[in-house]
């Protein structure tokens, strides 16, 4: 079990490797390959999460150097929890991006290069590793942003691209100086070390973590980090903007995992910074994504919307600092995650598609369940998961923090249903029955002519097949919610146990 905590590393890399490789004309053949290592992912990610179920921090220590020295990959919890969404999410937008491949080169082997950073950053027991399978992932969704270029795209991509290298800047300097400070830069390790920093050291040290969370904030897209995501998302086709939708998660993951093991959680060094900027900051974001949902004039703009509310309540629950509060967090994270990316792959075949022609996709009753179940997760409506991880995360809320956070929760949801029911019914309602009218003169012609296809297309049943897959893992995180948040109570209990990190990795350490 120990080597198998590389499989969700190595298995991308070495696809992805060999699809870059292969000749750009043997597209069936990188079809085949991505998808065969893309199915794989997913009983390996849900073995790790079964073994990561008993309690057990595994740790790998890369070449046999044992830490702080070499480089470790650890697996506990909630990194085995984020692989096994990760997988889903890679599954369902592989199996939709058909159309998507052929749209330009490499996109395969960007995909396998995508999938590789983000559990890289899922496992990854060291702060440089971190940086490292961040870059990796990043520079992979650049180019799979603009895949099929497009001025919209291009456009979004520049913008994109040009925040993240200046975040990754920043991200460097705040690693150089905890290693400045501390003289490692193990997770573990250096929360061990920050713990027993002199104080003429603190502020320095406090300084260094607020860069990381600015860092991790702009990745998660957090106020007033946040404008690359609605036009970057929107713009983006539906595959690639549903596998998109952990992009944010990522940020949030590394926000919970630094402030535990390296500040120290509640009372921690952070504890100042994440109280009275962090959460405030959240309540902006997440009026924000309620107002901006509304503004939306596309599903794909109010579904990156609809992200943007779901990183201010996120953020919300990581400057609680407690150990309800994030439990909650890691219930509702993969509920936004799965309808989102849904909504993304349902606006992929609902949208009109100027490269056909201005054909009009012609809703259908599947289409219409799957944007009801979609939105009403999204939204936080009963009786879906959206709504028990939106109850949890109301009732883990401090008592002192309940007249600033219920108000904001509920006067976007209100703002998120505004949007949802217009929206519906453009596409569910107006949108068919413009679909319905043929071309002037054409009234007497055979419903099968060309003239009459063009302005009736139905939905890609393949999307929409996908989107019923994501958009399961709603129902199924509703119908299985005890057990769901039994598995997230606890991995928020290891995550807030720094001393069991230091004894899986850091055996032989002396305090």
């Amino acid at each position: 079990m120990n080597h198998a905590v590389l499989l969700p590393i190595l298995l991308p890399m070495s696809a992805g490797a060999l699809l870059a490789a292969m000749p750009a004309q043997a597209l069936r053949a990188q079809r085949a390959v991505c998808a065969v290592a893309t199915l794989l992912l997913l009983p390996v990610a849900v073995m790790l999460m079964q073994h990561a179920a008993t309690g057990a921090i595994d740790v790998y220590a890369v070449g046999n150097w044992a830490a702080p020295f070499g480089i470790v990959v650890q697996l506990d919890r909630i990194g085995a929890m984020m692989l096994v969404l990760t997988a889903v999410l890679a599954v369902a937008a592989h199996a939709a991006a058909g159309g998507t491949a052929r749209q330009g080169r490499h996109f395969h082997a960007l995909f396998q290069f995508q999938l590789m950073g983000l559990n890289g950053a899922f496992l990854a027991g060291d702060l440089f590793n971190l940086f490292v399978f961040f870059e990796i992932l990043l520079i992979a969704s650049y180019a799979l942003l603009v895949h099929g270029a497009g001025r919209a795209r291009i456009g979004a991509g520049l913008h994109y691209v040009i925040l993240n290298l200046v975040a990754s800047s920043f991200f460097l300097v705040a690693i150089g100086v905890l290693y400045g400070l501390s003289g490692t830069l193990n997770m573990a390790h250096l929360g061990l070390r920050l713990a027993g920093l002199p104080a003429q050291d603190l502020p320095l040290a406090v300084a260094a973590g607020v860069m990381l969370m600015l860092v991790f904030g702009l990745k998660a897209a957090l106020f007033p980090l946040y404008f690359w995501l609605p036009r970057a998302y929107a713009s983006a086709t539906g595959p690639v903007a549903a596998l998109f939708a952990i992009m944010t998660k990522v940020g949030i993951y590394a926000m919970l995992r630094c402030a535990a093991l390296l500040f120290g959680g509640a009372q921690g060094l952070l504890e100042p910074f994440l109280h009275d900027w962090v959460f405030p900051l959240a309540l902006v974001t997440l009026a924000i994504g309620g107002i901006g949902a509304v503004a939306a004039r596309t599903l794909r703009a109010m579904t990156s919307y609809l992200v943007v509310a779901s990183v201010g309540l996120l953020s919300a629950c990581v400057a609680m600092q407690s150990q309800a509060g994030w439990a909650a967090a890691l219930y509702y994270l993969p509920s936004t995650t799965l309808c989102t990316a849904g909504l993304f792959l349902l606006a992929d075949a609902l949208e009109p598609d100027p490269a056909r022609d201005g054909a009009v996709p012609v809703a259908s009753r599947l289409a219409g369940t799957l944007y009801l179940v979609g939105v009403l997760s999204a939204v936080g409506l009963p009786p879906l998961s959206g709504f028990l991880g939106k109850a949890m995360i109301l009732r883990a809320t401090p008592v002192p923090w309940m007249p600033a956070l219920w108000p904001v929760v509920l006067l976007s949801s209100l703002l998120l249903l505004i949007a949802v029911s217009r929206t519906g019914t453009r596409l569910l309602w107006r949108l068919p029955h413009e679909a319905a009218q043929v071309p002037e003169g054409a009234e007497h012609l055979d419903e099968n002519h060309p003239a009459v296809a063009r302005a009736r297309v139905r939905p890609d049943p393949r999307k929409l097949a996908c989107c019923a897959l994501l958009l399961a893992g709603n129902v199924a995180l509703t119908v299985y919610a005890r057990p769901a948040t039994e598995y997230m109570a606890d991995a928020a209990a290891q995550l807030l146990d720094r001393a069991a990190y230091m004894r899986a990795v850091l055996p032989a350490q002396k305090e």
